[in-house]
């Protein structure tokens, strides 16, 4: 009797509150939004914000729409996130449902443009483009993960033959730790060439920035693991080690570890608004004008699933985390495109785009000769490598 009469109770309680759905309920992690949107981490006067991207020209300061939004007694309260890395492992516990109530709620009320615009609206040349993630926790990048990038300084025969012996052996991938604070810049910061090294290169990449946490992923289910999506260069100093003391040849802290060489942004796209991009990516690359690499997913070795399959099976990937696809050919080392190397120079602008997400540009300079260091510091190229 204690049970039906409690059950009794339930029934009404359930439908009432099918009746009284607040935005926020009805909005549910599978509605609809009124037009897609990016995530970014931006600055004005000095302070920096978590922003909405709408139309790739507006930036919505998160912090203050949210508080506007909250004003309407139906939408609940919804802290809002700190910075990125706590937007990202928000995402499907709530936070894309809010984002999709702000964006439907400026669309629809027509405050996005016009005169009912309000002030915590930017115009993207109002702000300061930072980095997405301020900063990630890891950084996993793919080498040699395209076949055009495969022996480019070989003949033609020796390339052909090396790109035949990949796609009957591919192995496993090889993923190198790519470093984050220092190395990490956001679009229009400059690429700094590190003093006395004369052979710094680019490499266009897709960034997959991961928002559910997973150990031993599988590639059948990597892609649910995935936030979104974003630009990245690896650019990469190939003047190597100096010879002596240590006998190892390879460095891949100097070849990839200086400050600026991970560019990143200019924001992310929430994977729901890009697709499969082991279907549509393109991605490419310029300096000054000039197309230095072009590249389909049809080129690449291991898929992004598989590549975050096997970093998975080493280390736990983290909400942040970003894994990227490697590069095709077109490098500055590579001959095969240009018949010559050619390294970035100071003054020039390098670019990078991905259809479908957007363009890194950063102007290059040079780094000024360090003063009172005692000869541990990594050497010139040109004191150990025949620089004409």
């Amino acid at each position: 009797m204690r049970h039906r009469f409690l059950l009794s109770l339930c029934v009404p309680l359930l439908v009432l509150g099918t009746a009284l759905a607040t935005p926020s309920q009805a909005v549910g992690q599978g509605s609809s939004v009124a037009e897609p949107f990016k995530v970014g981490t931006f600055e004005v006067d000095g302070s920096p914000f978590v922003g909405v991207v709408l139309r790739d020209r507006l930036i919505v300061d998160l912090n203050r729409a949210n508080a506007d939004l909250e004003r309407d007694a139906r939408y609940p309260a919804v802290p809002v996130p700190a910075d990125m890395i706590d937007l990202i492992s928000r995402y499907e516990y709530g936070m894309r449902a809010r984002l999709y109530e702000l964006v439907n709620h400026l669309v629809e009320n027509d405050r996005v443009t016009g005169a009912s615009r309000p002030d915590y609206i930017h115009d993207l040349a109002e702000v300061t483009t930072l980095p997405p993630i301020l900063y990630p926790g890891k950084i996993l990048n793919a080498a040699v993960n395209f076949y055009s990038h495969v022996d480019e300084q070989g003949s033609d025969e020796a390339r052909a033959e090396a790109r035949r012996q990949r796609q009957e052996n591919r192995g496993v991938p090889y993923l190198f730790l790519k470093p984050s604070r220092g190395a990490v810049v956001g679009s229009g910061e400059p690429i700094i060439l590190p003093w006395g090294r004369t052979m710094i290169d680019w490499e266009v990449e897709l960034g997959a920035v991961i928002g559910r946490a997973g150990k031993y992923i599988s590639a059948d289910d990597a892609e649910a693991h995935v936030f979104g999506y974003m630009v990245t260069m690896d650019i990469s100093d190939r003047g190597g080690r100096p010879p002596g003391g240590n006998p190892l040849q390879s460095d891949w802290f100097v070849g990839k570890g200086h400050d600026t060489f991970a560019p990143q942004g200019p924001w992310i796209v929430p994977k729901e608004f890009y697709g499969n991009p082991m279907e549509i990516l393109r991605q490419s690359l310029d300096i000054g004008g000039e197309r230095m690499q072009e590249a389909t997913a049809g080129d690449m070795i291991h898929s992004l699933w598989e590549l975050i399959e096997y970093g998975s099976s080493i280390i736990t990937l983290y909400p942040g985390d970003v894994v990227n696809n490697g590069t095709s050919g077109g490098t500055g080392a590579g001959t095969a495109v240009r018949g010559e190397q050619r390294f970035l120079q100071a003054g020039e602008e390098i670019s990078a785009t991905i259809e479908g997400i957007g363009t890194l540009t950063h102007p290059v300079i040079s780094e000024p000769e360090p003063q009172g260091l005692t000869g541990a510091q990594l050497t010139p190229v040109c004191e150990y490598r025949r620089c004409d």
